[in-house]
C-alpha cells in the first residue's frame, strides 16, 4: 500500500488529487443526470445522447492542441486556475436552468458546447502538469493514481446520482455537482509554486504546435500508441452513449439501475489503474498491445449479452483493460517526451483520444438507432480488436522482432528479439535516457526545480 500511494506524500500532488477527485465526483453526478435528462427530453433518443456527447468533445477537436501551445509556454497551474473556474461558472448556470424547470434539450446542448470549451483547455494541460508536482522516478506512480481518482469518482459519481435522482430528482443532482465542481480551484491556490518541478522555458523563441506534430512524427515509439489511441478511442471509447442507450432501451432499467452498470465498468478501471500504479518503468509497446486485444475481446462479449446481470459482470473486465490500455499509452508518450515538448505531445495525444469522440458518439448513436444498441458494442470491440492487430504486426516490422508460440501443458507466447551486432566500442550509457533527481534534493525558496531531459530513445542501445 505504501507503494502504491506514495506519491501522495508530494503536498503539491496531494491537493492536485483532492480536487480531481472532488470535482470529478461532481462531473460524473452531472453526467450521469445529464444523460437521464436528454433521453426525458428526446423521448428515448440515442441520436441525441450521441449530439450531446459529441457537443461536450468537438472543443477538444478544435482548441486541444492550441492548448498544448499555451501549456509549454505560460504557468501551467495559473491556467489550470482559470479553466476550472470557466468550467465551475458555466456549470452553475446550467444548473441553474435545471432547477428552474425552464430546461430544454437545446439548453442541453449548449451547456454541453461551452463545458466542452472549458475542458478542452484543461485536460492536456493538467496532463502535462502532473511532471511539475513529483519528481521523474514517482511521475508513473502519480500518473497511475490520478488514472484511479478519476475511476473512484466514475464510480462513486454515478452509483451517487443514481441514488440522488431517486431521492432529490434532477435539479438537486445538479445543484450538489456544481457545488463540487469549484474544488480544483481552491487547490491550485493552495498549492506552493516554489515546490513544482519546473523546466526552464526558452526565451525569445516561438512555441509552435507544428513543431510539436513533427517531433512525434519522427518517433514511432510515439506514434504507435497515439495512432493505436486514434481508432480504439474514436470507435471503442464509446461507453457514455451506449450504456445509457442500453440500459434504457435494450434493458428498461430506471435510473438507479443505469448507475449500476457505469459503476461496474468504473469497477473494473479502477482495478486497471490500480494494476498499473506500482509501474516504475517505461511499458513496452507489446504490454499495451496486448491490453488493446483482451479489451477489445470483452467489449465484443457485452455487445452479445444476452441481460443486464451479465453486461454488467462483462463490464468489469472491460473496464479493467480500458484503463490499463490508456494508463500503458499515457505512460508510454510521458515518459518517452522531451520536457520542452510534453505540453504539445499531450494535447496531440488527448486529441486523438478524447478529441475524435465527436465522430465516434456520432456515429455510434447513428448506428445504435438504425440497427441496435447491441451491435453498436460488438461492432466497437471488433473495430479496436483490428486496430490492435494492426499495431502489432506494425510493432513487429518496425522492430524486427518476431513471436513465438509454445504449445504444451502451458502455451506461452513470447517476443523474440533480433540479435545486436558486436561492437569493439566499450559499452556507454545513453544519455538520453531519464536521470532521476535525488529523493532529498530541494530548492532553495524562490527557485524551481528542473528536470533533466526524459526522452527514451527506442533503439539508442538500450530495449525499452
Amino acid at each position: 500500500m505504501g507503494t502504491t500511494f506514495r506519491s501522495l506524500g508530494v503536498p503539491n500532488y496531494r491537493l492536485f488529487t483532492i480536487g480531481q477527485l472532488v470535482k470529478l465526483l461532481g462531473v460524473w453526478m452531472m453526467f450521469t443526470a445529464q444523460d437521464w435528462l436528454v433521453l426525458e427530453l428526446s423521448d428515448n433518443s440515442p441520436g441525441a445522447l450521441g449530439v450531446v456527447t459529441a457537443l461536450q468533445f468537438v472543443p477538444v477537436m478544435v482548441l486541444t492542441l492550441w492548448s498544448g501551445r499555451l501549456a509549454d509556454r505560460y504557468d501551467k497551474r495559473k491556467l489550470l486556475i482559470a479553466a476550472n473556474a470557466a468550467f465551475a461558472f458555466f456549470a452553475i448556470v446550467f444548473a441553474i436552468l435545471v432547477a428552474s424547470g425552464v430546461v430544454e434539450l437545446w439548453h442541453v446542448f449548449v451547456s454541453a458546447l461551452f463545458l466542452g470549451i472549458a475542458n478542452a483547455v484543461e485536460t492536456p494541460v493538467r496532463q502535462s502538469f502532473v511532471s511539475e508536482l513529483v519528481e521523474l522516478h514517482l511521475l508513473p506512480n502519480a500518473l497511475a493514481l490520478s488514472a484511479a481518482t478519476f475511476n473512484v469518482a466514475r464510480i462513486a459519481g454515478p452509483a451517487l446520482a443514481g441514488v440522488l435522482l431517486a431521492l432529490l430528482s434532477t435539479p438537486g443532482v445538479f445543484l450538489i455537482s456544481t457545488v463540487l465542481a469549484i474544488a480544483p480551484v481552491f487547490t491550485y491556490l493552495r498549492m506552493r509554486p516554489a515546490d513544482l518541478y519546473r523546466t526552464e522555458r526558452k526565451r525569445g523563441g516561438d512555441t509552435r504546435v507544428i513543431d510539436g506534430l513533427r517531433y512525434v512524427g519522427k518517433r514511432h515509439d510515439l506514434m504507435l500508441p497515439i495512432g493505436m489511441m486514434f481508432v480504439i478511442g474514436m470507435i471503442g471509447f464509446n461507453f457514455p452513449v451506449t450504456l445509457a442507450a442500453l440500459a434504457k432501451i435494450e434493458f428498461n432499467a430506471g435510473a438507479s439501475t443505469f448507475g449500476l452498470l457505469t459503476t461496474a465498468l468504473a469497477i473494473g478501471s479502477l482495478g486497471g489503474a490500480l494494476a498499473g500504479s506500482r509501474r516504475s518503468a517505461r511499458p513496452s509497446a507489446y504490454l499495451i498491445i496486448g491490453a488493446a486485444l483482451l479489451f477489445g475481446v470483452f467489449e465484443i462479449a457485452v455487445g452479445f449479452a444476452p441481460n443486464f446481470v451479465t453486461a454488467a459482470l462483462l463490464l468489469v473486465p472491460t473496464g479493467f483493460f480500458s484503463i490499463y490500455l490508456a494508463q500503458g499509452c499515457n505512460h508510454r508518450v510521458q515518459m518517452g517526451v522531451d520536457p520542452e515538448y510534453r505540453g504539445r505531445v499531450m494535447a496531440l495525444y488527448v486529441l486523438v483520444f478524447l478529441g475524435t469522440t465527436p465522430i465516434g458518439a456520432s456515429l455510434s448513436g447513428w448506428w445504435g438507432e438504425h440497427f441496435g444498441v447491441p451491435s453498436s458494442i460488438w461492432a466497437a470491440g471488433m473495430v479496436s480488436f483490428a486496430a490492435a492487430v494492426g499495431a502489432l504486426i506494425w510493432e513487429l516490422r518496425s522492430s524486427g522482432d518476431r513471436l513465438s508460440l509454445r504449445m504444451g501443458r502451458r502455451p506461452r507466447l513470447t517476443v523474440i528479439s533480433p540479435p545486436t551486432e558486436p561492437t569493439d566500442l566499450p559499452p556507454t550509457e545513453p544519455t538520453d535516457l531519464p536521470q532521476p533527481r535525488p529523493a532529498d534534493s530541494q530548492s532553495r525558496p524562490g527557485e524551481s526545480k528542473s528536470r533533466p531531459a526524459e526522452r527514451v530513445g527506442e533503439r539508442s542501445g538500450v530495449k525499452v
